[in-house]
């Protein structure tokens, strides 16, 4: 509400409360008056009969002009000439019998005067009506100062100082509601724009919300959900799917009727429509709304199309099942007539040894095209990795590893420093150990920078042997590490290099860790190097479960 608004709105209630002070107090007179009157003729209580009805046809008529006239366009001061009047009507009834008790009339226009214009009113009522009042006394051929003749001025000024004070009070009180009606309508109006910017806001993003009430009935929802619900039921009433895109979710399955129950849950992926070609997919996300003393007061529904986003994700993991299956074939092949020519007998050490690398690379490139194929398999809720734990030297799979990247260590003039290397013996799967071991230390020599160090070392305490790979590299910045093992995720300043990967290595490297029971951590700063982590167990924990 605007100042001039609020200030139109105060001066019009306050011409309509004068305008019904006026009318009230008027006929409040009046009827008191033709009251006195009447009790008066039958008492057979007056003196001078033509002063008592001119006294009375004048209070009459200004009750008339109180009644006719519209006070709340008039000037306030318009109005104060009523209540004048009145006491010179009501000087005439006394005159009419100065014993009748017409005097205490004088009390009625006092009160009003004295509570429509504050203290110079109060001042002008007493002032006024004591004056009249002591001027007819004067002008009683007989009159005396008896005890009631001084007690009725004394009764009009503390009457119309009551009505003064009475009428001050009701302002304050009335000045204060006025103050918190206007805070009140400040506060309803800044909540009113507050809610059509959230409104604005909810219809502007491209993502749906419904704002559940503690009974699970919609009091909000916003223009994107309305649009995904039209676009699901375009062509009739679509069912529900889980994540695998075949399993149907029952009416009490789908994500709206759980938010109902209350439960949360976080991006569950729902399928909608039949498998095939024309259904989506939603992200969906449940959360409950507390009041401050923790009691459920509702819930929060957010729905999401990711339909494109799946669809891109499966495409491509189906593309790398695709093309490392198609690698698989030669590989074999490969391997096969290196192990052809190794079972000869006409070799040299220097090709033997040669021909022996190349199928130890070649075996673990199967490897490693399995696993592909593995990670793709898992992400269609197929087989997950597999691993065949035995005891062997740990530390001589880490020497063997890092014999392996010997050449790529000279040729970046890297420093390797491996005397943190204890023997310890671990229940690992050999080969599995080794692809974790290569991936990791590979990426310290191949994300390091030229003349860099690179520190390998190796412990145990009672059940885990510790590995531990720091390198001098470019490091990582904190918002990308926590996405450091995801599939497919290489970090945006690997992305500007010229160094090539395709961001599965330490994803499976972990997958291959957390399956013989142990775990990967790293720590890293960008441009201050990273520090890998890894735990293995020493001994056989499927046993000690």
């Amino acid at each position: 509400m605007s100042n001039r608004t609020s200030s139109r709105w105060r001066r019009l209630r306050t011409d309509r409360t004068r305008e019904r002070t006026v009318v009230l107090s008027q006929l409040l007179l009046g009827v008191v008056t033709l009251l006195s009157v009447s009790i008066a003729l039958a008492m057979d209580a007056v003196l001078v009969i033509e002063l008592l009805l001119a006294g009375t046809l004048l209070v009459v008529f200004v009750t008339g002009v109180a009644l006719a006239v519209p006070w709340n366009r008039m000037h306030a001061l318009w109005s104060a000439l009523l209540p004048i009047v009145d006491i010179i009507a009501i000087a005439l009834l006394r005159e009419s019998n100065p014993s009748a008790g017409f005097s205490l009339l004088w009390i009625f226009p006092a009160m009003w005067i004295a509570g429509s214009f504050g203290l110079p009113g109060l001042v002008v009522a007493n002032i006024l009506t004591n004056g009249v009042y002591w001027l007819t006394v004067a002008l009683e051929p007989t009159a005396s100062l008896t005890p009631v003749v001084v007690l009725i001025p004394m009764m009009i000024i503390a009457v119309s100082t009551t009505a003064y004070l009475g009428a001050k009070r009701a302002g304050a009180q009335r000045s204060l509601l006025d103050a918190q009606a206007r805070l009140l309508a400040r506060a309803v109006e800044r909540s009113r724009r507050q809610e059509d910017m959230v409104t604005e806001v909810l219809d502007a993003v491209d993502f749906g919300v419904i704002r559940l009430g503690v009974d699970g009935t919609e009091a909000v929802r916003n223009e994107a959900h309305a649009r995904m619900q039209r676009m699901l039921t375009s062509g009739g009433e679509q069912a529900a799917y889980a994540e695998d895109g075949l399993t149907e979710l029952g009416a009490a399955q789908t994500p709206l009727a759980r938010a109902r129950r209350g439960e949360t849950f976080d991006a569950d992926l729902i399928w909608y429509g039949e498998p095939g070609k024309g259904r989506r997919a939603l992200s969906v996300t449940s959360r409950t709304l507390e009041d401050p003393t923790g009691e459920r007061v509702g819930g929060i529904l957010v729905s999401r199309d990711v339909t494109s986003e799946v669809m891109a994700l499966r495409a491509r993991e189906d593309l790398v099942a695709s093309v490392s299956h198609e690698l698989r074939t030669p590989l074999t092949a490969i391997l096969g007539y290196l192990d052809l020519v190794l079972d000869g007998d006409d070799l040299s050490a220097a090709s033997r040894r040669g021909l022996e690398i190349a199928e130890r690379n070649a075996s673990r490139l199967l490897d490693i095209i399995a696993d592909l194929l593995s990670a793709s398999a898992d992400q269609h809720g197929g087989v997950r990795l597999s691993v065949n734990p035995e005891h062997v030297r740990l530390d001589e799979i880490i020497r063997a590893s890092i014999e392996g990247l010997a050449p790529r260590v000279a040729e970046r003039r890297l420093t390797l420093v491996d005397s943190g290397i204890e023997p310890v013996t671990a229940f690992v799967d050999p080969l599995r150990t080794r692809q974790v071991l290569d991936n990791v230390i590979g990426n310290a020599v191949k994300y390091n920078v030229d003349d860099g160090l690179v520190e390998i070392g190796l412990t145990a305490d009672v059940d885990h042997a510790w590995i531990v790979v720091r390198d001098s590299g470019m490091g990582i910045s904190a918002e990308e590490l926590p996405r450091l093992f995801e599939r497919f995720f290489r970090a945006d300043a690997v992305r500007k290099t010229t160094t090539h990967g395709n961001g599965l290595g330490l994803s499976i490297s972990r997958d291959i860790v957390r399956a013989h029971g142990g775990e990967v951590t790293v720590q890293s700063e960008l441009n201050s190097g990273s520090t890998f982590v890894i735990r293995l167990p020493l001994s056989d924990q499927r046993r000690r479960r």
